[in-house]
Order: structure tokens, then sequence, then C-alpha cells
């Protein structure tokens, strides 16, 4: 019992609390008792902790109504700093289904009974699959109109058959009239209540999860790709990829990471190589103790732009000097005369494994469905006159969509968001764009309040503004606060990112003062020196000090952390 001065601060408090203020009180004594039963130093659940849930709202929707209760839910839970998003049932694969672990369905009911004509499918899909949701739970809002002899049927089947399908009930279903509002205020209420009910137990797979992505080792993943479509438009200089690759299973990645593949030769480049040496290819050579083909040992080889050091080494083998601009081991081969009793063995020593290449990866896995995506730039250059592509950007392009791709996750914790309340200030010229694009979809999805500060260039407006329907989106919902843009060669004297710096010095300079975090990606010479020249510029101009002085400010910006940098 609580004595009587405890009481009456107890009754004060309550007083006048608001439901969701009663609600988070119950949480929170719930997880001190918890926390007192595990261990007299535990400590009490907040409510920041506490809400890790994750809910996909669905609605199915025939006049809007639906969709408008699903939006103001995902209003309400981003305030409280719930994770979640919305999508239209007609957009939502059922196959997905498997791999939630929560759903909050907000389903009309239309003429007799029926589903909206977006839902129709869905609830087909979900009838003739035997789709198994165990791991899934779920709730239903169903709108309509109790005129109707079957009052909110829609709902009522959908309800029964995720139920069939295994999954579990979250809340009971909830018939909403044609006056909706009070019960969906309500619904909120409860899901919130209930969330902080199995808040633990994600807490408790979230840290699993983290542990498991911080082992170190690369674990090698496999995926397909499954959708791939060059960004720019007709008449572009450029040639710039965004590939989607929908693995096999969970890949752990945070924005900011990277991936990583290891690419093969060309064949037609391979072919070439083992003609001039006329040797067959499927002739099998043993180095140490591995015995492969020839043109699996030629496939998995570097040989582009080969070190002066393999090129002197080459040279030494076939008894012959090489000239300095020539790197490629098809080029050098041509102009030898290979010795009737050549060891290809030697010469397969030589050759170094492809090394991987890196990729900022361009998605959030929490928003793009665990997906992982890329933009790429095929990277095209003229040698021995002809035209070339980069090996790893070229091997990509030409990748066949519907094809199976083996890659890895490269932790870059240098390159990380920063708390949901911080403003950030991201420069990304080019295929710099690329984690910026994860970044803000990262904290669109997770309800960040922080403001978001975008400068992005590129050849032309027309031909090269890369994601820019998703951009413009991102204006229109607020998620991103600002846009600059450069786009060099849309005028006759170029413009870049660093002269939009310049332009905008004063509101940069007042952001920095406030504390945002300041992101380059792009190329590391000349963009990202410049783009340091042009920041420093500003906090010399805005804060009327030497340069050298600016320059010691942005020096401590890096050093704090501040100022982040994935160039290359």
């Amino acid at each position: 019992m609580l004595s009587e001065s405890k009481y009456a601060l107890l009754k004060e408090l309550v007083k006048d609390a608001s439901n969701e203020e009663l609600i988070f009180s119950k949480g929170y004594i719930a997880g001190f008792l918890d926390g007192n039963h595990q261990s007299k130093s535990s400590v009490a659940i907040t409510e920041s902790q506490a809400i890790t849930v994750k809910p996909v709202i669905i609605y199915g929707t025939e006049t809007g109504n639906s969709k408008k209760v699903a939006s103001t839910l995902l209003a309400g839970l981003k305030k409280k700093k719930i994770n979640s998003k919305v999508i239209d049932v007609f957009q939502y694969d059922v196959e997905k289904l498997k791999k939630e672990s929560l759903a909050l369905f907000v389903i009309s009911t239309q003429g007799e009974g029926e589903f909206p004509q977006n839902a129709q499918k869905f609830y087909e899909s979900l009838q003739l699959q035997e789709v198994n949701l165990q791991n899934l739970t779920y709730a239903v809002l169903g709108l309509g109109d109790s005129s109707y002899p079957l009052y909110n049927n829609a709902a009522v089947l959908l309800d029964k058959i995720l139920e069939e399908r295994g999954a579990t009930r979250l809340l009971p279903l909830v018939k909403a009239d044609v006056d909706y509002s009070d019960l969906a205020n309500k619904w909120e209420v409860d899901l919130f209540s209930k969330f902080l009910d199995v808040a633990n137990h994600q807490r408790v797979l979230s840290a699993e999860k983290t542990q498991q992505s911080d082992q170190g080792h690369k674990k090698l993943y496999t995926g397909v790709i499954t959708h791939k479509v060059i960004l720019n438009d007709i008449g572009s200089n450029k040639q710039t990829y965004h590939i989607e690759i929908t693995p096999d299973e969970e890949v752990l990645y945070e924005p900011g990471d990277a991936l990583g593949i290891y690419p093969k030769n060309d064949i037609t480049v391979v072919d070439s190589i083992l003609s001039i040496l006329k040797i067959e290819s499927e002739l099998q050579i043993k180095i140490d103790t591995e015995t492969k083909s020839a043109n699996d040992w030629f496939i998995d080889r570097n040989v582009l732009g080969l070190s002066k050091r393999s090129v002197g080494l080459i040279g030494e083998l076939f008894g012959v000097s090489f000239p300095d601009d020539v790197a490629d081991l098809e080029y050098l081969l041509a102009g030898v005369e290979i010795p009737e009793e050549f060891s290809i063995e030697s010469l397969v020593k030589l050759l170094l494994p492809i090394a991987p290449r890196l990729y900022s990866i361009s998605s959030s896995a929490e928003a793009h469905d665990g997906q992982v995506h890329l933009t790429v730039n095929l990277n095209t250059f003229d040698a021995n006159g002809a035209t070339k592509h980069g090996l790893a950007s070229g091997y990509l392009a030409d990748y066949p969509v519907g094809s199976a791709i083996s890659f890895y996750i490269h932790k870059n914790n240098n390159f990380r968001l920063p708390p949901e309340d911080k403003d950030i200030i991201m420069i990304g010229p080019g295929t710099g764009i690329a984690p910026f694009r994860s970044f803000i979809a990262e904290r669109d999805s997770v309800g960040a309040q922080g403001r978001n500060w975008l400068f992005f260039g590129e050849q032309h407006f027309v031909h090269d503004f890369y994601y820019q329907t998703e951009v413009q989106d991102w204006l229109a919902s607020g998620i991103l606060t600002r846009l600059e843009t450069a786009f060099s060669r849309d005028q006759q004297q170029k413009i870049y990112v660093q002269d939009r710096i310049r332009e905008k010095g004063e509101e940069l300079n007042q952001w920095i003062e406030d504390g945002a975090i300041i992101y380059i990606c792009g190329q590391k010479a000349p963009m990202s020196i410049d783009v340091i020249q042009a920041i420093t510029e500003v906090v010399s101009t805005q804060r009327k000090i030497s340069f050298e002085q600016a320059k010691e400010i942005v020096s401590t910006l890096i050093d704090e952390g501040r100022l982040l940098k994935d160039v290359y």
C-alpha cells in the first residue's frame, strides 16, 4: 500500500494527465517492475527505448477515407518516434507479409460487402496462396456504413483470413461507421498501449541483430538483380544505372555502408588473351594446390590496368620491355611472340586476383523492404584507340536482370547518420547522391525531426537529374528541407556545387553554427577539395575571420565528426 503522502501525489499526477501520458506511465511502471524482477541495477524503460516496433500501415480505399486515416495514423506514430510507413494495398505483394513483423490494416467496405477495387487482388491472393504468416502480428480497422446489411464485411473477411494464415491478432477487429474519427483515434491509442507491451521483445531482437552485424567478418550474400534502369535521359553524355538487388536472406546494412562485389573479366577479353597465348579455354591449369580451367583462371585475375611492377615482371617472363603507356594484358601480349615452350602457369602466378570494388548503397533497408540499391556510373574512356569501360561498372551495367549476384556489405562507421534531431547538410554531385538517397529514405522512415539540406550537381538538368521525381517528392513531403542544384553545362559559365555553397553562405554558416553535420560524397579530386575550400571561404566571410582561422574551424569540424567524407 502507498503512504498517504505518496497516494496524494499519485492522485495529483494523474488528475489532469492525457490518455497518452497515462499509457506511458503504465508502460514505465511495468518496465520498472520487470527490471526489479531481473536485477536491482536494471534501468526502467523510457518512452524512446520502449517504442521500437516498426509497423507497416496498409490501406484499401475507394473514396479516400482509409488513406486519410492511414496517413493520420502515420503522422501520429512519427510524433511518438515510432518507425512506420504507409502503402496502398494495391502496390503491396502478399509475399511481403511473410517478412513483416507488424502490419496495421485500414480497409473500407464497398457496395454489397465487397472489398474496394484496389484491395480485391490482395484478398484474392491471400485466399489462393497458402502463405505462412506465423511471424506476423496484425490489427484491422474497418470503415463502413451501418445502413448496409453487410456492415464492414471486407474488414471481417480480412481479419479472419489473416488469422487463418497463422498471423497473431494484436487488437480485436474495430468496425467504424461513417463517423469514424473517434474510433480511429481510440484505435491509435490502443495500438500505442500494445506497442509498449511488446517493446521489450522487439528490443531483444534488435540487440541480436546489432551483435550479428558487428561481428567483423565479411559475410557473402547472394541476391537477384530484379530491376535496372539508366537514370540519364536520351542525349546525356553519361550512363548512370539504378540497380536493385533483392537478397535471398536478410542483409544487415545501415545508411552509409557500401556494397562490395568481385567483378569478373569480360569473356571477350579472356577469349582474346587465350587466343593470343594459343591456349584452349578448357585447359586445366594447376597453381599450387588448386586446379581450374584456363578460362576460369583468367576470368578472376586482374588483366586490366596492371601496375608497373606487374608489367615489368611480365616483360621479364617474355624477355621484352613494354612501353609505359600500355597496362592491359591483352595489348601487352599482342606485341609479343609467344615461345612454343611457354609456361602458362608462370603467367597466371604473376596475375593478382581481381580486387573487390565498393559502391555506396543508395537504399535504406527500412524504407526499401530489405532490398539493396546501387547508383553506378558506367566509366567510359579511350585506350589504345578503342572505347573501354571500367571493369566493375561495365560488369554491373551488363549484368542480366533476373540473374543472381554475390556481394558483401562493407561497414562504414565513419559515415553514419547523427541522432534524429540533428540537422544534416549533404553535398553529393553525380553518383555522390547515392548515400544521401539512403539517408533521406531512412530519416523519412523513422520520422527523424532534424532538417535535411541537399546539394546536387551534374552536367544537364534535362538529362542528368538523378532521382528527380523522388527529390521532388521529398521536397513536397517536407523530409527534404532545402535543395540546391548545379548543372554545370546548362549555361556558358560552368556552375558546380561549390559555387552554390558560396551563394548560400549566410544560411550555410548558420546551419553549421546551429550544429548541423556536413557530409560530402563523390570524387575526391577535384570535387571534395573544392567543396572544402568553399566551406572554408564561407566560414571566413560570414564570421569575418581570416582564412587561416576558418581553416582551423573546418579542421575542428572534421576532428569532431561534424564534417564527414566518403570520397573516391
